[in-house]
């Protein structure tokens, strides 16, 4: 009997069975952070974009979380000044990509699979993924979370994404409202795709720790948040970069604080 959303969440809420390692992409020649599953081969690997001004660190339990369950997960630490590229931020999400798939990981066997692989972000990291996608037909996967939009327009990149794509909203953003960012990305996706909008939160709730940006930017840390995204960008990674079916009936379905707004999968069917 297959598991219900309900338990699939809660399972994908708790760490995975892997012994999650932690790296400098520095030594690849950018600045950033990497989790890895201690070991593994044709792994599949996840380059995520950080909001404005933050550092990766405010995602590490994020990116440690999907090491955990068996995802490589990589953040570069560029373009964190507040006039930052998106185009040269999309740019160091690609090389990302490359350090993950060309350049040896841990001191055991440890590979990342170049048809494996996904991109993520918060903010405009998320946009900054969306530029990343439309340019690069390695991506199967990209999931954002508060997507702001960018320069050029994460919007019109998105039509030429023909990735799966999963985009969270906060209900109570005021900076990267749901309306007019996630929304209107999501609609003009090029391939299948989600809305979801999460209640009781807010743009700066996924991030992790304090920081002197929450004197300037609305929300601050929600764990209920932080729990949501963690088990759904899960579900949707080892859905589209595996080939696993266990978590397909979690995607299609309302949960709480996480409702299906848009997905014309669901519509159709």
């Amino acid at each position: 009997m297959a598991a219900k959303p309900k338990e699939l969440l809660q399972e994908l809420s708790h760490r995975g069975p892997h012994e999650v390692l932690r790296g400098n992409l520095a030594l690849a020649g950018l600045p950033g952070v990497v989790f890895t599953p201690a070991s593994g081969l044709g792994l599949p690997g996840v380059a995520f974009g950080h909001g404005w001004v933050q550092p990766p660190g405010r995602y590490h339990d994020l990116l440690a979380h999907l090491a955990s369950w068996g995802i490589v997960a990589a953040a570069p630490a560029t373009q964190r000044g507040p006039l930052p590229s998106h185009r040269l931020f999309a740019a160091d999400l690609v090389t990302t990509l490359d350090i993950l798939t060309g350049v040896r990981l841990g001191p055991g066997g440890l590979s990342v699979a170049p048809d494996r692989l996904g991109l993520a972000g918060h903010s405009v990291g998320g946009g900054a993924a969306v530029l990343a996608a439309a340019g690069d037909q390695r991506v199967r996967a990209v999931a954002t979370i508060a997507a702001a939009q960018t320069i050029p327009p994460a919007t019109e990149a998105a039509r030429k994404v023909t990735a799966a794509g999963l985009h969270l909203a906060a209900a109570g953003d005021l900076i990267a409202p749901a309306a007019g960012n996630a929304e209107a990305i999501a609609k003009a996706w090029g391939g299948p795709v989600q809305l979801r909008i999460l209640d009781k939160s807010t743009h700066l709730a996924v991030t992790e720790g304090r920081h002197w940006s929450q004197r300037l930017l609305q929300g601050k840390p929600h764990r209920g948040t932080q729990r949501l995204v963690r088990a759904l960008f899960t579900a949707f990674f080892l859905t589209h970069l595996t080939g696993t079916k266990k978590y397909e009936p979690l995607l299609a379905a309302d949960v709480r604080r996480a409702a299906i707004d848009f997905d014309p999968s669901l519509e159709a069917a």
